[in-house]
């Protein structure tokens, strides 16, 4: 193979089997998990007619999640990946399932809402637990499939994966819950699920290639605690993008604006949903084609600075295209920022530590998600919806500000 023709071939990486492999089972898994936090948001909000509720589900969440990461990150690099990814997803799909049974009209009409809203939050909270090893599982199975010439585009590819596998899921779900109710949308989740076990199947083993020995597991765990915070490149990513995310997770409160602001319904929130992840796969499709040569580290902290404002610009319209277009272009920036971040992060860490150091940046980047979702959730409830969408985009650029001083080596960042 002619490396230097491969590196530079926009379908190097989706070339080779091993790969399309992964990234279908990928992609069918991240759908179906798409279309179950749409739903699960929606669902609660219709129970209960709380924002803290949508709040709430990310707390439940990312409190095993967190808890949980620097283990699962040791586990991952001492295990048989392909093994664990697929226990993982097993049991995720018996959630789903779960959520299933509790969704049909039998335990509607025989079990209250109190019953029914606490044993959602109790999968979710299971799910949180599955989180810490499937996430990371995914990341550092990318970086045995390919060469390490083939990263970066294999890092975009990936990306692209889980963002258009977002998108399809976010979309579909809105306009599935309207056609077919809870039940039915939850019935295409647990085949989504069943269809990635199949397919990560047929891949091969992907052995450990760190092996625990006489480390103990707080030593392992350390070691790549260690490592992360010894590379500033890495560390000033993930700084970014954690309290960017973390005070810009205006989409928490979507089913708000879609049910009390902007008056637009099930499909309406469906678009709106999936606004954000429309933005960013086509970016990260013109990525994998024309990739960035040059000046990557400054692109990064415009392209958070620029997600900020659109968060503002989203939280104080009151038309729905103007919302859904300041989403689509903080996606936009935001599938920028995921592609750079993600290379950074492949190409940086070596093999024997990508459990570890992807758990971390579980830890820094994931669960921001769900802290940024119980912000909005919290803030909202003492603020107004309004004030608090907006807050948190101002937040998010004072900490691109914060940062572009505080870490000038990711400024000067190429690849």
């Amino acid at each position: 193979m002619n490396t230097n023709v491969s590196r530079h071939d926009p379908l190097a990486a989706v070339r080779i089997p091993e790969y399309r492999f992964l990234m279908i089972g990928r992609f069918c898994f991240i759908m179906g998990l798409r279309m179950l936090s749409t739903l699960v948001g929606w669902w609660l909000y219709e129970l209960t007619s709380a924002p803290l509720a949508l709040g709430l589900i990310g707390l439940a969440e990312v409190v095993p999640a967190l808890s949980l990461a620097l283990y699962a990150g040791h586990v991952i690099d001492i295990s048989e990946k392909k093994r664990l990814l697929l226990r993982g997803i097993f049991f995720y799909l018996l959630a789903a399932a779960t959520l299933l049974i509790l969704s049909t009209h039998y335990i509607s009409n025989t079990a209250g809402k109190p019953f029914i809203i606490g044993a959602i939050y109790f999968v979710i909270f299971c799910t949180g637990i599955l989180r810490a090893f499937t996430g990371p599982a995914f990341s550092a199975i990318v970086g045995q499939t390919v060469s390490k010439e083939l990263l970066p585009n294999a890092t975009t590819w990936n990306q692209g994966t889980w963002l258009s596998a977002s998108v399809i899921g976010h979309a579909s779900a809105g306009f599935l819950i309207a056609a077919f109710s809870n039940t039915g949308t939850l019935m295409l989740v647990v085949s989504l699920m069943i269809l990635a076990l199949y397919v990560l199947s047929k891949m091969h083993k992907k052995p450990a290639v760190h092996t625990a020995g006489e480390k103990r597991t707080w030593e392992s765990v350390k070691e790549g605690l260690t490592f992360v915070f010894s590379t500033k490149e890495i560390l000033g990513a993930l700084s970014l993008d954690l309290f960017a995310v973390l005070f810009g997770g205006a989409v928490a409160l979507v089913p708000v604006y879609a049910k009390d602001i902007l008056n637009v319904g099930a499909i309406g929130f469906g678009w709106l949903n999936a606004a954000t992840d429309i933005g960013a796969i086509t970016v990260v499709i013109l990525l994998a084609l024309f990739p960035l040569r040059r000046n990557q580290g400054k692109l990064l902290f415009f392209a958070v600075a620029g997600f900020g404002l659109c968060i503002i610009i989203f939280g104080i319209s009151k038309i729905f295209w103007i919302s859904f277009l300041a989403l689509m272009f903080g996606g936009i920036l935001d599938g920028i920022s995921v592609v750079i971040r993600g290379t950074i992060l492949q190409l940086k860490t070596p093999d024997e530590m990508r459990g570890r150091v992807m758990s971390v940046n579980s830890m820094f980047i994931n669960s921001s998600n769900e802290l940024g979702q119980f912000e909005s959730g919290v803030m909202a409830k003492f603020l107004g919806v309004v004030p608090s969408v907006v807050f948190g985009g101002c937040m998010t650029i004072l900490v691109v500000i914060a940062t572009w001083f505080k870490a000038p080596s990711l400024k000067k960042m190429e690849y």
